[in-house]
């Protein structure tokens, strides 16, 4: 950041089309690596092909460089939706297929060049939503110092995650202890007899491979019979295979599997950035679902990942509460919806958010007593 004694950096914002050939993704990728708090979903390789075929025409990549034509400083895609029932935002684009709102901060991005952006991700409207932004990230930490009219925190949650360094190791030592470590044992002898287990870690062209493997898994499964597997609709299928290809170029992409003799029994896709390790999709062979396959390959990875030179955090990406993953990845990250809005329109955004919050909660006690 900008010191006190240091002048002001002249910046600039501009309202990007993120699939215009106009747009410089090496400016745009040169912020990617440098951000303050990595977020694979808001760069070029996974950003362009998804909204390619999912939201063409909705989102405009808002940036704010050093003027003039110099370096990013802040960088999000937003677009527009409602943020309850019937009040529509301004948000950064985070998705079921992306769940993490944080913008693309550069480290040395002053709170002027920060509150420009969000001045601007604001406007019209006159509200903007970061949703799924991890609250004591470091680029949390500058948003808050920049301001921007009143700011909200709605939806507080936590979800898994792990560490790095000592604090990893013994978060691992909690995970893989006791009657969890006996009764993990047991379960991979039982499926030893079906053929030798082994772990696999595919990175760089071996992971363009090991996600067709992946994608075929995944449909063989509950979300194929559903139509949710990522090849059910070829426009996912589509933004998928490029998304990975383009990350694999990097090196930033990588397949862990397990398998037992010549089945693949679990897979699970992940995304490197920075020192961060984001687990982005996971599928199993439900044959084998006795045997605790997801689990098996998510402790597998915690251990992966403690072995990668300069790893710090891992996130699970998973939903609050997850029973698979969070007895196993010990840490918690707390994320939340941070609304910027004034006035009236901060009333309204907040009485429609809580108005579907309750709705969602009566339809989960809905389904409760139908299940039981």
């Amino acid at each position: 950041m900008t010191s006190d004694s240091s002048p002001p950096v002249p910046f600039e914002v501009l309202f990007l089309d993120p699939l215009s050939p106009e747009t410089p993704l090496e400016d745009w990728q040169a912020l990617c690596a440098a951000a303050l708090s990595p977020n694979p979903f808001f760069g070029p390789d996974f950003l362009c092909p998804f909204l390619d075929n999912m939201a063409k025409g909705r989102v405009r990549l808002v940036v704010v460089r050093e003027a003039p034509g110099g370096r990013w400083l802040v960088a999000a895609p937003v677009g527009r939706r409602r943020f309850g029932l019937a009040v529509a935002v301004n948000t950064t684009w985070a998705t079921d297929y992306a769940p993490l709102g944080t913008p693309l901060i550069h480290p040395q991005a002053g709170a002027e060049a920060i509150a420009a952006f969000l001045d601007a991700a604001r406007s019209p409207g006159n509200a903007l939503a970061i949703p799924y932004l991890p609250l004591h990230s470091q680029s949390a930490i500058r948003l808050r110092a920049a301001g921007s009219g009143k700011r909200s925190v709605l939806n507080k949650s936590v979800r898994a995650s792990h560490n790095g360094g000592a604090t990893g190791k013994a978060q691992l030592a909690e995970a893989d202890s006791g009657k969890r470590r006996k009764e993990m044992r047991r379960l991979m002898r039982r499926l030893g007899d079906h053929g030798k287990t082994t772990f696999r870690t595919l990175d760089g062209p071996e992971a363009v491979a090991g996600f067709e493997a992946f994608l075929a898994l995944e449909a063989s499964g509950w979300k194929g019979r559903e139509r949710t597997a990522l090849v059910s609709q070829p426009r996912t299928a589509d933004f998928a295979r490029t998304a990975i290809a383009n990350l694999a170029r990097r090196n930033a992409v990588r397949i862990d599997q397990l398998w037992s003799g010549e089945t693949l029994v679990a897979a699970l896709v992940l995304f490197l950035q920075s020192g961060k390790v984001f687990s982005w999709k996971i599928a199993f062979d439900e044959a084998f679902a006795r045997y605790s396959p997801g689990a098996q390959l998510a402790l597998q990875t915690l251990k992966t990942n403690l072995t990668i030179p300069g790893f710090r955090v891992a996130d699970s990406l998973a939903i609050p509460g997850h029973s698979m993953i969070e007895p196993l990845w010990r840490g918690r990250l707390e994320i939340g919806t941070v609304l910027y809005a004034d006035g009236a329109k901060r009333a309204l955004c907040k009485a429609d958010f809580k108005l579907v919050q309750a709705l969602r909660k009566a339809a989960r006690a809905v389904r409760a007593r139908l299940r039981s």
